[in-house]
């Protein structure tokens, strides 16, 4: 709470009358205290985060349809320098080229040159390979590898949502699937050079870009995003009502992929889930970066949780 109010984000939140919502819209919430063999189940744990807001007041329905603006702890506050120029940007283009400069400064992401290599010690030397462009850049190529368990680390860091698939469904704890996220996750590959920090301030940009409405398609003031999701193995994700129906509640990953068109989530699965995702929950969005960052051109990186949605057969 005092994240959020620290940043100014959201002077008055009633937190109350969220977390009633939420309870009542998923009874299962409730089953806890009865049900012992539900506490090995990861998607009913939830961790403390740096946003304000509850773990798993964020992941409900009742959050996903009455958002808040959120901010992570110290982020803003640590990095002040690179916020107060992007207030004075005349143009997207200014500000991202802003954005890169400053985080090849800070987290020394430019490619150093021969004479400088020599000076430099074994890990030095790595030290700029692990960046927030080649996360996403792997991301883009395979969710499920070792940059997709970093990113999913950070929202369970910074968030307090803990994954829900990577590689295999993360059911029961211990497993052979949770064992390998965990080792994933920690990889020096991807997760060194202060990755999670990177990260943070790449959330911080994209919500700042878009309560600016400095991208395409984003009003001022919009709390929501029209997006879809193509998706298979749709049966495992619903938690409330049907697919036949086409109106149903789903459980999505803590983080995943949207796009900006049902034509274009239909090359992604069989079934396409229209999701109106809150702005407040969105990593990156399309225009956002110069240059090819993730797969596809229009595709939206947002945290995920349980969600109501329109599911049609693609």
């Amino acid at each position: 709470m005092l994240a959020v109010r620290e940043y100014g984000c959201a002077s008055r939140i009633d937190l109350g009358l969220l977390a009633t919502q939420s309870i009542r819209s998923n009874t299962s919430f409730m089953s806890i205290a009865v049900d012992a063999d539900e506490f090995d189940q990861p998607h009913r744990w939830y961790g403390t985060n740096l946003v304000g807001v509850p773990a798993p007041l964020l992941a409900s329905t009742a959050f996903n349809a009455n958002p808040v603006p959120l901010s992570i702890a110290g982020a803003r506050a640590s990095h002040h320098g690179l916020f107060a120029l992007l207030e004075r940007s005349q143009s997207m283009t200014e500000a991202h080229e802003m954005f890169e400069h400053y985080m090849g400064i800070a987290f020394g992401l430019r490619k150093p040159d021969a004479d400088e290599l020599r000076s430099m010690g074994a890990a030095e030397q790595r030290r700029w390979h692990s960046s927030w462009r080649k996360l996403l850049q792997g991301w883009g190529m395979d969710s499920n590898g070792l940059a997709g368990a970093v990113l999913k680390g950070w929202v369970e860091s910074r968030f307090g949502m803990v994954p829900s698939f990577h590689k295999a469904p993360l059911a029961r704890f211990p497993s052979p699937a949770w064992v390998n996220y965990l080792q994933e996750k920690a990889a020096s590959r991807h997760n060194n050079n202060n990755i999670h920090q990177q990260l943070d301030l790449l959330y911080e940009f994209c919500q700042w870009a878009l309560r600016r409405a400095l991208l395409p398609g984003v009003r001022p003031f919009d709390k929501h995003l029209l997006l879809w999701r193509g998706s298979n193995r749709c049966e495992e994700q619903v938690i409330a009502g049907s697919l036949q129906n086409r109106r149903c509640t789903v459980r999505l990953n803590n983080l995943v992929s949207f796009s900006r068109s049902a034509e274009e989530a239909s090359c992604f699965g069989d079934w396409v889930f229209e999701v109106q995702v809150p702005v407040c929950k969105v990593l990156v969005f399309p225009g956002l970066l110069p240059g090819q960052v993730l797969q596809g051109e229009q595709e939206v990186l947002a945290l995920g949780g349980n969600f109501e949605v329109t599911a049609r057969y693609a």
